[in-house]
């Protein structure tokens, strides 16, 4: 016989658990009221006479209940009962208290690992998770249904963010209007900014803007270099005219005043780069920026805005400098590089640039790619227009949006929330039953339904009060004091996201096929998709709120959704057997296939994903094979919406190894060289859900680091 205990997990049937409880409550009482060593036997006997596979707890308890009243030990029972409900306390407040312990003492695993740009060392990344430890518990305790609780503990779904939700104020993740904000004037901390001169006062209040938004949100944001581009050519008319005031003839104005703005961009960038990684946010980490590049942006400022996206290329392309002073590859900001007409082909006035790109992305991981020709396929708003937009952070996408004078709106807008279903529970939960498959599924898709509606409504009751910088002071909004966020939640000015995640392990255990065949497991997995769709479009109809599908981008929650699956449903192969589970649609990493391969099968699903997702390809060092990432950018450009590469630049401090770090079978890191692994001493960094990590990893995202296949390999370079 198995118990279910409250948290979901399954463990074996303990006799002597029952007769040590009921040993305690015999001790709070007078002798004549003890229940004897027989009748204590007798009740583990009953119990196990009712030849249950699996029972719970709570049913071993109440029967324990019963059956002392039933023997007339009333006062042992009250005893037992009373017994009981301290437990019961002593649990739910335990397991706070073990979690703050556990995380000061750096004893964690899940804490330390929880976000891998983020260091639990750190003390104001500590108080960051102070506080999210007592907002989960609020929001389990008393925010939360029970049966959403019990369902994101056995993962069944997933409740984003929950060390967060205690605040009603914090959504998820948005693109900053930062051209508002310059523009026309903000204000930080009741410190009114007034409009900069030029780039480089325009680029050190950027940061400043940044670092606020982010920290009055919990996801990440994304600025256009577009929006300092006129700030360039403010720059550059000062200088003119300091030039020009000095009498010098027009040739040598315009030659000292271009030789000035260039050292002026140079500076800026440099600026803009060393404020974003030294910055620490509320949340006790750099921001969690994306920053776009997108030359189609404007016809009016184009010219300044390439040289704004050269200079921030060639300084990525260099690094940063770690504590030893060795360039390495910086996590952040995330650079999100627009592909068009003008940068894809060589004869392109632009191509330079794409060039340059490609360079960067085979060093520094970044940028990642947009193609502008598949997103204006993809994303029709009413009026009928193709539109082309940057993702929030790094891969939640906004749905196409036309403002009351007929104009497309994306900077300003955001995204109040996450819940994630497990497609694998929902497979394995079937049996292989297609019927019993579809019931659950909607079944569960009605769970997450409710739970998204509890994000909504919590969102809702805020004020602009409660984030000025958000929405009063023109980041999202430009809102009176006091009034109500509530209709920027409604029209389609934002969304909210059913998140999805397994979908190569759903397919394979329901047809035995991968969702690669182009058979039967493709065919069912694109149904699947659809029916997240459909279910998210019957939602917005009825509540005229943006419900979208979105490619989870899972770090902790895959590990925990691994460990889940082999408690409710045992070590399956193929499915259950390892320690995460497959992110959103993609090809597991363990799977064989080509690049090209990869990105034209995942375009078809990544279509299905308009809430956002990302699809990437593993790549060997391609610094001396431009012309391999050159065509892979082309590929990206015409057949998928948003995709990147994941290349290999670490470092050891220890013998100044510059390469791939390994990982050997205990899940450990290693310098290949000379043999270091401590952590502390190796600078590592991997695509872990979109954004670059470099804090290391919790042990299910370690295992599915370490068995990520090339899709393109030494052997294709050579031919």
């Amino acid at each position: 016989m198995k118990v279910i205990k409250r948290d979901g997990h399954v463990v074996d049937y303990c006799p002597e658990k029952i007769e040590n409880a009921i040993l305690k409550a015999n001790a709070e009482v007078e002798e004549e009221e003890q229940a004897s060593t027989t009748q204590i036997k007798n009740i583990i006997k009953y119990i196990e006479k009712l030849g249950k596979k699996r029972i719970l707890v709570e049913d071993i308890q109440d029967i324990i209940e019963m059956k002392l009243m039933a023997i007339g030990k009333y006062e042992l029972a009250k005893k037992y009962i009373t017994y009981r409900y301290t437990r019961e306390l002593v649990r739910k407040s335990n397991t706070t208290d073990l979690a703050i312990k556990e995380l000061i003492d750096g004893e964690s695993e899940y804490w330390n690992t929880e976000n891998s740009n983020k260091n639990a060392k750190i003390v104001t990344t500590q108080r960051d998770y102070l506080a999210g430890i007592t907002s989960t518990d609020i929001t389990r305790r008393f925010l939360l249904p029970e049966d959403i609780v019990n369902a994101h503990d056995e993962g069944i779904i997933h409740f984003h963010d929950a060390d967060y939700f205690a605040q009603n104020a914090l959504h998820n993740c948005d693109l900053i209007d930062l051209e508002d904000m310059l523009q026309n004037g903000t204000n930080i901390n009741g410190v009114m900014i007034e409009k900069p001169h030029r780039f480089l006062t325009a680029m050190t209040i950027a940061t400043q803007i940044i670092t606020a938004v982010n920290s009055s949100q919990y996801g990440g944001c994304t600025i256009t270099l577009t929006h300092l581009a006129p700030f360039v050519r403010s720059s550059y008319d000062i200088l003119l005219k300091k030039y020009k005031d000095r009498k010098f003839s027009k040739a040598d104005c315009e030659k000292y005043a271009k030789e000035d703005l260039q050292k002026e961009i140079i500076d800026g960038v440099q600026t803009f780069q060393y404020q974003i990684n030294s910055m620490t946010t509320t949340n006790g980490q750099a921001p969690f920026l994306s920053v776009c590049m997108y030359l189609g942006e404007t016809e009016e400022y184009k010219e300044e805005l390439a040289m704004i996206i050269e200079e921030v290329l060639k300084q990525r392309i260099q690094g940063m400098k770690n504590e030893q002073g060795v360039y390495i590859t910086p996590a952040f900001p995330k650079l999100l590089y627009v592909l068009e007409e003008d940068n894809i082909n060589p004869n392109g006035k632009y191509y330079y640039l794409t060039k340059l790109a490609a360079e960067c992305t085979a060093k520094r991981m970044v940028p990642d790619y947009i193609s502008e020709k598949i997103m204006k396929q993809l994303k029709i708003d009413k009026n009928g227009d193709g539109q082309c937009y940057p993702c929030m952070g790094c891969r939640s996408f906004l749905t196409p949006y036309v403002d009351s004078e007929g104009k497309p709106k994306y900077y300003g807008r955001f995204n109040q929330g996450v819940v994630t279903i497990n497609l694998v529970d929902v497979a394995l939960s079937s049996d292989k039953d297609m019927d019993d498959f579809w019931k659950i599924f909607d079944e569960r898709l009605e769970l997450c339904h409710r739970a998204l509606q509890i994000r909504h409504k919590r969102l809702s009751k805020a004020t602009s009060d409660v984030a000025p910088i958000l929405w009063q002071h023109g980041a999202l909004a430009r809102l009176k004091k006091g009034e109500s966020i509530h209709d920027l939640l409604h029209h389609g000015y934002s969304t909210i996201s059913l998140g999805y995640a397994g979908l190569y392990e759903c397919v394979k255990f329901m047809t035995g096929h991968s969702h690669t065949d182009n058979g039967e497991g493709k065919e069912f997995g694109l149904k699947v998709m659809q029916h997240l769709n459909d279910k998210c479009k019957e939602w917005k109809e009825l509540e005229d709120i943006d419900y979208s599908v979105y490619g989870t981008p899972i770090e902790a929650t895959t590990y925990k959704f691994a460990k889940t699956l082999r408690s409710r449903f045992g070590v399956i192969k193929g499915i259950t057997d390892r320690d995460y589970i497959t992110n959103s649609y993609h090809v597991p990493v363990f799977e064989e296939i080509d690049a090209f391969t990869k990105l034209k099968l995942e375009s078809e699903f990544q279509k299905l994903s308009p809430g956002g997702a990302i699809s990437y390809v593993e790549t060997p060092n391609l610094s001396n094979n431009l012309d391999v990432v050159l065509e892979l950018i082309t590929f990206i450009y015409n057949n998928i919406m948003y995709a990147e590469l994941n290349t290999k630049s670490d470092y050891c401090q220890k013998c100044g190894y510059t390469g791939e770090i390994l990982i050997d079978d205990n899940l450990e890191w290693y310098c290949p060289n000379c043999g270091n692994r401590d952590h502390d001493k190796l600078n590592v960094a991997r695509r872990t859900c979109g954004y670059i990590g470099t804090n290391f990893w919790n042990k299910g995202r370690t295992q599915e680091i370490k068995e990520r296949v090339m899709h393109i390999d030494n052997k294709d370079l050579e031919a």
